[in-house]
């Protein structure tokens, strides 16, 4: 079983089955070079649907936010300390081969957040895709190349099975 509650400097806390909203900075507030955002949006997703259900990623310049709830494996809820520190180091990995250096790249600490109802899901979500233009980096969310959402369901659209 996961660790619902552990502590580094800050406090991070875990529920089951809940959407969790965490962010992410680069050392020293380094600015990722767009090919280096590329690599981290990639580890981001790599794992969506399988360990993670993701609704929501924006990789900034300088920081990643991310919205998703841990999913289970045959015993046991993924961790946010397992699933952070894999994309934190896979990404940290390519980006340092990518660019040919050896350094840290992340901070050791991230940010996370229990989203507790679908009201407070929904304002999260519109705060990652609005992010980019808070920082006047384009003038609609989706000209920002390092954004991604979970396309929303029409639940009135036809099954395609019944199609045939």
């Amino acid at each position: 079983m996961p660790k619902t509650f552990y502590r580094r400097k800050l406090p991070h806390l875990q529920r089951d089955h809940k959407f969790h909203f965490v962010t992410f900075c680069t050392y020293r507030r380094w600015v990722l070079p767009e090919s280096a955002r590329v690599v981290v949006l990639d580890c981001c997703l790599h794992d969506n649907d399988t360990k993670i259900l993701m609704q929501a990623v924006v990789v900034m310049p300088d920081h990643v936010h991310m919205i998703f709830a841990p999913q289970e494996n045959a015993t046991e809820i993924y961790s946010l300390a397992e699933i952070t520190g894999a994309i934190k180091g896979t990404s940290a990995h390519k980006i340092n081969q990518l660019l040919g250096r050896k350094r840290k790249v992340w901070q050791t600490e991230s940010f996370d957040h229990v989203l507790r109802s679908a009201e407070n899901l929904n304002q999260k979500i519109a705060y990652i895709l609005q992010n980019p233009m808070r920082r006047g980096l384009v003038s609609v969310p989706e000209n920002y190349r390092w954004l991604w959402q979970r396309p929303l369901a029409n639940p009135f659209a036809p099954n395609p099975a019944s199609l045939t």
